[in-house]
């Protein structure tokens, strides 16, 4: 059994500016550099066999190289914050390879993703995190913009629980199309 999502790895300039803002406060678990990525879809545990699947799948989609852009900052938690993210601008390619990205899942005999994607990066997820310091933080480092960087390739990940939380690694990377 494998726990796999696909996704986007941040450029390791944008990943180091994002890094770069981490700490200050209390609660807060920040994700290592090397995770920071941009979830298109989450796959869960699945079988050897079905993971297989699944990379054919994913080798075989095309699609054609695009631009992505980091804009702001919020937190998921109704009344007390329990992630910290950077908002992703708003881009119809982006969309558009998530949705081929659900559509080919859904082939292969997954359930729907039952949320509205949502496009994130997440900094720092939160236990008992003081409401005024993460607004704090928002506040201090707002306005945030990053890139627009070149998005030449999507990844499936394998998740796994490491010591000092979930890591990330690479399985394969499905190269896009460049114009």
């Amino acid at each position: 059994m494998m726990r796999l999502f696909v996704g986007l790895g941040l450029p390791p300039d944008i990943a180091g500016r994002l890094t770069a803002l981490g700490g200050g406060i209390p609660g807060g678990r920040w994700v290592e550099p090397r995770n920071l990525h941009i979830t298109l879809r989450f796959i869960g545990e699945v079988e050897d066999g079905l993971a297989r699947e699944l990379h054919d799948e994913l080798a075989g989609l095309r699609f054609p190289a695009f631009a992505l852009g980091l804009d702001g900052f919020g937190t998921f938690g109704r009344s007390t914050p329990n992630h910290l993210w950077a908002g992703v601008e708003k881009a119809p390619e982006l969309l558009h390879l998530q949705a081929k990205v659900e559509t080919l899942v859904a082939r292969l005999g997954l359930p729907p993703e039952g949320r509205k994607y949502f496009p994130h990066v997440t900094l720092a997820r939160f236990k008992g995190a003081p409401v005024i310091r993460v607004q704090d933080f928002i506040t201090r480092n707002s306005p945030f913009h990053a890139g627009p960087w070149p998005v030449e390739h999507f990844t499936l990940f394998r998740s796994f629980l490491g010591h000092g939380g979930a890591e990330y690694d690479p399985i394969a990377e499905y190269p896009l199309q460049l114009s």
